[in-house]
């Protein structure tokens, strides 16, 4: 019943502040642009390889990554950026194929916060990192050391940070998944 709850508040927050206003009063705009970023990190992974750094996801992860797709649906995901790693891809392919959207890459050492914001104005963007990227790319995001590095075993953390004009908002929510392992 929780995960339903915290569903509907997912979707009445960003349909409350992610639709465009294309209409002008009097000439006068009726607001600034919003934009609003979901980070989340990949989905449960296999681990049964040590020595494999690119494993899938397993079971539990696939039914996590359609569990996000589901979580997001009403969102209106129109942007998608992954690491280059199986286990990020396969996080979010199910929200791809819901939106018919195709994933472009990112590398989170050499990305550029200002141009990134700047070329997703607008946009309600999907990013799929790791655990230590999700929480760094989400403080420079919001310009504050606020967000540790997440536990190995959080997958289920949803971040959501919402730029309206000059100002910036975030919150951190957590999902938990009851699929299969």
């Amino acid at each position: 019943m929780r995960p339903r709850i915290l569903i509907i508040l997912i979707a009445l927050f960003t349909s409350m502040y992610s639709c465009k206003e294309e209409s002008k009063v009097e000439g006068t705009e009726i607001g600034p642009e919003v934009t609003t970023f979901y980070f989340i990190r990949h989905a449960e992974k296999d681990r049964s390889d040590p020595e494999n750094s690119d494993p899938e996801l397993n079971q539990k992860g696939l039914g996590r990554a359609m569990h996000w797709a589901e979580i997001l649906k009403e969102a209106n995901i129109n942007a998608i950026y992954t690491t280059d790693y199986a286990r990020t891809t396969m996080t979010a392919a199910p929200t791809e194929v819901k939106n018919d959207l195709i994933r472009q890459y990112y590398d989170p050492s050499m990305i550029n916060i200002a141009e990134f914001k700047a070329e997703n104005l607008g946009n309600n963007v999907l990013v799929v990192g790791h655990s230590n990227t999700t929480p760094d790319f989400v403080n420079k995001m919001i310009g504050e050391e606020k967000y540790p590095a997440m536990d190995d075993m959080d997958n289920g953390s949803l971040f959501i940070v919402q730029q309206i004009g000059d100002m910036t908002t975030d919150v951190r929510l957590t999902f938990n998944c009851n699929c299969p392992d």
